[in-house]
């Protein structure tokens, strides 16, 4: 009998051993398998260098008119501040017409200075909230004085050479990335992720930007072994 009972033991050891393992694989199949490639994501069909191999790389690409990304801009503030150190974020100014194209350079005007911190927002809150379309250089640079930055600044590096380039930049990455609509991320120059018929929502957005992250990373890894 006890033979039979010590029998029973590790039999039923050996099959809870056996589905514990089931259980794992098949959890980590459907972490796997959560975000799929056309579905969730699209694979770019031209790969784009990133600035810093050793890293993984996540851009978004953005519009101060556009009301998504305004209400997109505190989730993926809140994702930068708590991403990890092995990953390089940025923005970019995403440009389909003349309104983007001074907004861009509105958003490399503040870069030059360094006055994002003072100003990124309150471009946001200018159009989205009070209308403010920030079509004319006059009221730019009235935005920009009303937030710390004086007007010799701004006019100076609002159209400046330098400027002026990072916008013609941010235009070809249009191309480069295959920039339809905003916001759009963009991880390690590979794959562009949006919102659309699968992905809902903002916070699902950044989960698939997570879930590739992570899967750059494993190979990143891999590749220093």
């Amino acid at each position: 009998m006890s033979e039979f009972i010590a029998s029973f033991k590790v039999k039923s050891v050996g099959v809870l051993f056996a589905a514990f393992l089931f259980a794992v694989s098949t959890h980590s199949f459907s972490q796997i398998e959560k975000f799929v490639a056309g579905t969730h994501y699209t694979e770019l069909r031209s790969p784009v260098n990133t600035s810093d191999s050793s890293k993984v790389e996540v851009l978004e690409a953005f519009w101060y008119g556009c009301s998504h990304c305004f209400r997109f801009e505190p989730l993926v503030a809140s994702w930068e501040g708590a991403a990890s150190e092995d990953v390089d974020f940025a923005r970019f100014p995403a440009m389909w017409n003349a309104l983007m194209k001074i907004h861009a350079q509105v958003y490399y005007t503040a870069e030059a200075l360094d006055a994002l911190d003072l100003v990124h927002e309150a471009v946001f809150s200018a159009i989205n909230v009070e209308g403010n379309r920030l079509q004319s250089e006059a009221q730019i640079a009235e935005l920009f004085e009303t937030n710390g930055v004086a007007r010799d600044d701004f006019e100076t590096a609002f159209n400046s050479f330098s400027v002026r380039t990072k916008v013609n930049q941010a235009e070809k990455r249009m191309q480069d990335y295959e920039i339809r609509s905003t916001p759009n991320m963009i991880v390690n120059g590979k794959y562009l992720v949006a919102t659309g018929q699968v992905i809902r929502t903002q916070v699902e957005m950044l989960e698939v930007v997570d879930f590739l992250v992570e899967k750059e990373r494993r190979l990143l890894n891999s590749s220093g072994d």
